[in-house]
């Protein structure tokens, strides 16, 4: 280490929009931030897909450029990416097929032929802790590049979730561990706390899991690196609260609502999956019940429609209070809701304002928001804090009707940037240092 030189350790944090290179100092402090979006390309059949390659690319000129201008002392590196997505390699260890976006839809014909052999209509999704979605659940693509490209496949060798696929870019080690294989993969068998057995019978092999704070000496451009082998980008998120302590239940807010309670240890029922609940593994391999919502793409589609109608300007919705006395009468109303789970807008005729409007939409969709986060919180529940993350967390409207029909717990909104970088940093555990998430307590609406 030169004299002057700086620890830290450095993440790449592969979001399906947005990706960024992030180095923290000691302490976990930001020191360096750089963020940049790709033009998705087409795969093998045109559908729509990540640029695996200018990625690659990008992540390895921009760890060189750092490590040649010798600032900081790379005491680590890590990997957080989006999940549900897999990379199949050859013998040689390169990627021998696409990487299908998650998002590509699965033959029905296909479809059909795995529930037929391996209970797909029966317990299978249920053992899984795998809602039914597809290519979403990654084990499908596996099964679908052996069934529906079969020239491919007969070349795999290796099959390796995202971040473990870039983590083994830079430590050549391939790489798995649970928060990847525990994220509605349909791979992991939540019963009996192993790969499920179809993997097996399909002859679908992937690693060993390791311990996620696994970090291995290897070098890259001629310097020496201890490199991570990789963490989901969902269970990194978690991380600086579960290392904080105390019981709570995380709301991660974005376009969808993810509520995630780490000390829910009940078994998913049927009834709780067919409700799109489900369950990641956190990085120390425990169930994470989960429940979600697509309240941030119900907003943004209905805000867009009442900005047209009220003639809002775009941004208006963010200076909209709390109406207090509209709020508390709907809640006793107990209506059914005018802003459905869909797109379609409600007649405006009752609304004489956009606040109004807003206020409305914003109750309704809290309200679908709360009755999905009901199900992680259990009757008998002793979570002692809530905390909500992410860009409602700046909406007043929704983090206070919320702390209202939770007002048995502590609701606080926790302003901690980059927490699925920084998770990722902790996850190594390389600094011994305490967290400031940010916390500020959230009064009810009444």
């Amino acid at each position: 280490m030169r004299p002057g030189m700086e620890k830290a350790i450095a993440v790449f944090d592969i979001g399906k929009t947005n990706k960024k290179f992030l180095l923290f100092g000691l302490g976990y402090k930001l020191i360096v931030e750089e963020e940049i979006k790709f033009p998705e390309i087409e795969d093998d059949d045109g559908f729509p897909c990540d640029d695996i390659g200018k990625i690659e690319t990008w992540m390895k000129n921009v760890l060189k450029k750092v490590l040649d201008e010798g600032k900081y002392e790379l005491a680590g590196l890590n990997f957080a990416t989006y999940g549900a997505t897999i990379a199949f390699l050859n013998s040689e260890g390169k990627r021998c097929a696409p990487v299908y976006n998650y998002l590509k839809p699965m033959p029905a014909l296909l479809k059909e032929k795995f529930n037929r052999r391996h209970n797909g209509n029966g317990d299978f999704f249920r053992k899984t802790a795998s809602p039914d979605l597809g290519l979403l659940n990654s084990g499908m693509q596996a099964y679908y590049l052996k069934y529906a490209k079969p020239a491919l496949f007969i070349n795999v060798k290796t099959i390796l979730h995202l971040p473990h696929y870039f983590a083994g870019l830079f430590n050549g080690r391939a790489s798995a561990e649970l928060t990847s294989i525990g994220c509605h993969t349909a791979m992991w068998d939540f019963d009996k706390s192993q790969y499920h057995q179809w993997l097996n019978d399909e002859g679908i092999i992937l690693p060993a899991p390791e311990k996620n704070d696994t970090v291995i000496e290897c070098e890259f451009a001629g310097h020496k690196i201890n490199s991570g082998i990789g963490i989901h980008d969902s269970s990194a998120s978690l991380v600086p609260y579960l290392k904080a302590g105390g019981k709570f239940v995380l709301i991660s807010s974005g376009t969808w609502c993810i509520n995630m309670n780490p000390f829910n240890q009940t078994p998913l029922t049927k009834e709780e999956l067919e409700k799109d609940c489900l369950c990641y593994l956190s990085a120390e391999g425990k169930q994470v019940k989960s429940s979600r919502f697509f309240m941030g793409h119900y907003h943004d589609s209905f805000l867009a429609q009442l900005e047209e109608v009220f003639s809002a300007e775009k941004g208006a919705f963010k200076n909209v209070s709390p109406d207090i006395e509209k709020l508390h009468s709907w809640m006793n109303e107990n209506t059914p809701p005018l802003f459905g789970a869909g797109t379609e807008l409600p007649a405006m005729v009752s609304f004489s304002s956009f606040g109004e409007a807003y206020n409305r939409l914003m109750f309704d969709l809290t309200m679908m928001e709360i009755e999905s986060l009901s199900l992680v919180i259990p009757p008998d529940d002793t979570t002692e804090n809530i905390y909500i993350s992410g860009g409602f967390a700046a909406n007043p409207i929704f983090t206070r009707l919320i702390a209202s029909r939770f007002s048995n717990k502590n609701v606080y909104i926790s302003e901690v940037p980059n927490s699925t970088a920084l998770g990722a940093a902790m996850a190594l555990n390389l600094f011994d240092s305490d967290i400031d998430l940010g916390l500020k307590k959230i009064e009810p609406l009444f």
